[in-house]
């Protein structure tokens, strides 16, 4: 059987690990990380792994979760949510509840960032009033 031939379900070509590592700008270590970690289940045929729609799909949703900061077992609570209640009820209302989280954690970074910079700022401003109060002008 090769990568392309179609799904019965949804007529979606099947695609290898290398094909979809590369559509979707990962390693292919990546994606056996995120099978192992029960994030995704391609199909198999021998050892190589086949990767349908859904389970492009489900990487695509890792992917984004990682860049917003969730972690793994945030990621996979959510996936897993997915399957279990076809209304999504759950899983929409879990997805709140940590984004509010991740907001919260996300906007205490940033005003410690921000008095952070202004702290550098002061610094930088009194530093070069020494440096020309001595004689030596800024750097």
């Amino acid at each position: 059987m090769t990568a392309r031939h179609k799904l019965s379900d949804d007529h979606a070509p099947l695609k290898g690990i290398q094909e979809v590592a590369k559509e979707l700008g990962l390693t292919m270590r990546a994606l056996r990380f995120y099978e192992d970690k029960g994030l995704i289940a391609p199909q198999r045929v021998g050892t190589t792994r086949i990767y349908g729609k859904r389970e492009v799909a489900r990487v695509q949703l890792v992917q984004r979760g990682r860049r917003l900061g969730f972690s793994v077992r945030e990621i996979k609570e959510f996936l897993d949510l997915y399957d279990v209640d076809p209304q999504h009820v759950e899983q929409m209302r879990r997805f709140t509840k940590r984004v509010r989280e991740r907001l919260a954690e996300l906007e205490q970074r940033r005003a410690a960032l921000d008095e952070t910079i202004e702290e550098l700022r002061r610094l930088e401003s009194e530093t070069i009033a020494r440096l020309e109060q001595a004689g030596s002008g800024a750097i």
